[in-house]
């Protein structure tokens, strides 16, 4: 009965931690705190750059991309684009290579063989000359300034990595795609915040973020998160990482849930690859960087096993008192709240509470999955992109 309490306890503190208790930790040290590092002015003499782009069948998104790049204002001979196609079969390679034939610091390289972005990207590094490189995705959009937001603070040498602000665009309520902004919005202030405290920001968005070459270091071809592989590894050589919400990129968010469960599998698969990699780094847990790492991510990604040890718990201890009968009760009508989300949807009802409830369990359950295929063993990192413009 004690032990039952206890794990009880444990689990949904767990939850509650992870998704309030830490967030609001962090809303309230760094309320009125700024960011202090020393930073580059446009009038400057500016790093040289490497902006750096694996594409895979990209023909919707992939000028449009391009052309946001050079809306920004960098010196043309301090900026170099190079683009990969992996193995692309629509249009990517034509437009890539009409764009290049007139640009002469857009480098493009068609392979002949689909490898998975992680490949592509590591070869392009090795090619790059500046020394700073900006990854970024086909489909994220950049703001005028964002290449330069990217880059002002790496004049300080604490600078290690510089996330971007993603701005999602696309909302549609009849799918998830309120869900996933609010999610994702949430999330670069956390992020921000965690790198205000710490300097300790745990993983960028991958859509688009910098990092200093010298601190690159090559992905494992199987790992399927590589964002957080980067970022982690510049922490771990005593470089700080952190948000700029002034580097704005936009994209086109999710909205079909069956892609995006896809989507959360593979990246929660990824996401126990690295915490099995960067379990080191989970000790001492009163440091920034491991109080950090168990509150936003270690606690999250173990969700789904205290939502089980909840059930569980409470399924025994509903025998032995009205309290948790109570309990399990009201844990039975919220663990059935996407249940009741699907009904109404068949019946064009778009419930945004409920919806948020979906989003949820559905984040878990793909942990869960996630988790069971890293037990299993990942060979390789190649994978489907999500629709764009759904």
């Amino acid at each position: 009965m004690i032990a039952l309490q206890i794990i009880l306890l444990l689990a949904m503190l767990g939850i509650i931690h992870s998704y309030l208790f830490f967030p609001l930790l962090l809303k309230w040290y760094t309320t009125g705190k700024k960011t202090h590092y020393s930073s580059y002015h446009h009038t400057d003499s500016l790093p040289v750059i490497s902006i750096i782009m694996a594409a895979y069948n990209e023909e919707s998104v992939i000028e449009e991309k391009i052309r946001s790049i050079y809306k920004n204002e960098y010196p043309a001979d301090k900026m170099e684009i190079l683009i990969g196609s992996d193995n692309s079969s629509d249009n990517t390679n034509a437009i890539c290579q009409r764009i290049a034939d007139e640009s002469p610091n857009l480098h493009f390289t068609a392979f002949t063989k689909r490898q998975g972005k992680i490949s592509i990207v590591n070869q392009l590094e090795a090619q790059a000359k500046g020394d700073i490189l900006i990854l970024t995705d086909a489909n994220v959009m950049f703001d005028n300034d964002t290449v330069f937001e990217l880059i002002r603070y790496f004049r300080d040498e604490q600078i290690g990595l510089v996330d971007s602000r993603m701005i999602n665009t696309g909302l549609k309520k009849e799918g998830i795609s309120i869900q996933e902004k609010s999610y994702i919005s949430r999330e670069v202030l956390i992020k921000h915040r965690e790198g205000l405290l710490w300097g300790s920001m745990m993983g960028p968005f991958g859509g688009c973020y910098a990092i200093k070459k010298s601190l690159y270091r090559s992905v494992p071809l199987n790992f399927l998160v590589d964002d957080f592989f980067i970022c982690m590894n510049v922490i771990k050589q005593g470089k700080h990482a952190i948000n700029n919400l002034d580097a704005k990129v936009f994209e086109d968010v999710s909205n079909n849930l069956g892609d995006e469960f896809r989507r959360k599998i593979r990246i929660a698969t990824g996401d126990f690859q690295n915490l099995r990699h960067f379990s080191s780094m989970l000790w001492p847990p009163w440091s920034g960087t491991a109080f950090a790492f168990w509150s936003h991510k270690a606690l999250r990604w173990l969700g789904p096993f205290f939502l089980i040890a909840i059930i569980i718990s409470l399924s025994i201890l509903a025998f032995y008192s009205d309290f948790y009968l109570i309990l399990a009760l009201i844990a039975v009508f919220v663990f059935t709240l996407p249940f009741y989300d699907f009904l109404l949807k068949k019946i064009k009802i778009h419930n945004v509470i409920l919806r948020f409830a979906t989003h949820f369990f559905t984040m878990n359950l793909a942990l869960l999955i996630g988790f069971i295929r890293t037990l299993k063993g990942v060979k390789s990192n190649v994978w489907k992109p999500t629709k764009r413009h759904q």
